[in-house]
């Protein structure tokens, strides 16, 4: 009879014992459960890029590149629209004075100015970019062609006040501004197509990738002359890997964001340069080809600049196009005489 009793009372431990691993069975679950689980994500690859950036788009580029004469003059400083600019050519107009022109695809600004008048190496530039051309008046030579129509193009002698705007704050001949909500508008008045037809691009080097060749050179100075007001300085930063630039000792910022402009590239091409009249004006030969100086990343390397179908770009030893670190870029155009080792110091 005693057995008998024993029996149970070992079952019921039994019993126990299974109850409390199901305990810390569920109790494991529960933490498991509470584990922070880390979503796996994809690296998104975009397949297409801006022609003049090389930066990752989703859609294919439909927008004509635009061209404006942009001002350069102290009283015109800081600019509107430079920092949204795919890039900026700088170059002489007159004496030691020099402009701005600024080619706009990738992103339209909401104000670009001040805008200035247009010189026939301008409208050449625009002619092999297939741009729309955006100026304020005109040298003689350049009315000429404007008249001739070798370019599609809207000025603001025409429209003075009507699709270009006048700024209180300044004085003319530096207050006149082109917004870029009328350049729609500005298309239709002169009948041409904002559609990007030709197909002109840069060539640029993939996200990852890095400059390999070259001397190092953390900082480049461009001397146009005595007086420093158009000389500039730009300074590598290796953390952002772009350039920042001075012009006048003043650091270069667009009024628009008040933030100084980042570049990715910073290209000097030595051009024949000619005084024709008695203002001063110059002929820059923009087609013959010749010495070109290319910054990116911190790296400097002499290669050459060619004319390739109207479109002014860096070339190799073999021919090939050099390759642009993807962003905005910065192009001197700089005169043979002193020539570009005379005019570019770097360190």
């Amino acid at each position: 009879m005693r057995k008998n009793r024993f029996i149970p009372v070992l079952a019921c431990v039994y019993l126990l014992a299974g109850c409390g691993d199901k305990e810390e069975l569920v109790e494991e679950s529960t933490n498991s459960s509470e584990e922070e689980i880390i979503p796996v994500t994809e690296e998104v690859v975009l397949p297409y890029v801006t022609p003049f950036t090389g930066v990752g788009i989703s859609n294919e580029m439909t927008q004509r590149p635009i061209l404006a004469t942009i001002n350069n003059h102290p009283d015109a400083r800081p600019q509107s629209g430079i920092a949204a600019a795919d890039v900026i050519y700088e170059m002489l107009a007159e004496g030691d004075v020099t402009r701005l022109l600024g080619l706009y695809q990738s992103e339209i600004p909401e104000t670009i100015g001040p805008i200035r008048s247009a010189r026939d190496y301008f409208i050449e530039l625009a002619v092999g970019l297939d741009a729309f051309y955006i100026a304020h008046g005109y040298s003689p030579e350049a009315q000429q062609l404007l008249m001739n129509g070798v370019v599609d193009n809207v000025n603001g002698m025409q429209y003075d006040g009507i699709l270009f705007k006048r700024s209180s704050d300044r004085v003319a001949p530096h207050n006149s501004y082109f917004p870029g909500a009328n350049l729609e508008t500005a298309a239709e008045k002169v009948s041409t197509s904002l559609l990007y037809q030709k197909k002109v691009s840069y060539t640029f080097y993939k996200e990852d990738e890095s400059v390999k060749m070259g001397t190092e050179a953390e900082s480049v100075a461009i001397t146009y002359s005595k007086n420093d007001t158009f000389n500039s300085l730009y300074t590598y930063d290796g953390n952002s890997n772009t350039y920042t630039r001075q012009s006048g000792n003043a650091e270069t910022i667009d009024s628009l964001t008040n933030e100084p402009i980042e570049l990715s590239n910073v290209l000097f091409f030595e051009m024949s340069h000619s005084i024709i009249d008695s203002e001063g004006r110059r002929e820059i030969d923009i087609t013959s080809g010749g010495t070109a100086f290319v910054f990116q990343q911190g790296i400097m390397r002499e290669v050459r600049w060619e004319n390739i179908d109207g479109v002014l770009k860096a070339v190799e030893e073999d021919g090939s196009e050099v390759k642009l670190v993807p962003g905005k870029t910065w192009v001197h155009f700089v005169p043979t005489n002193p020539g570009i080792p005379t005019s570019v110091k770097y360190s």
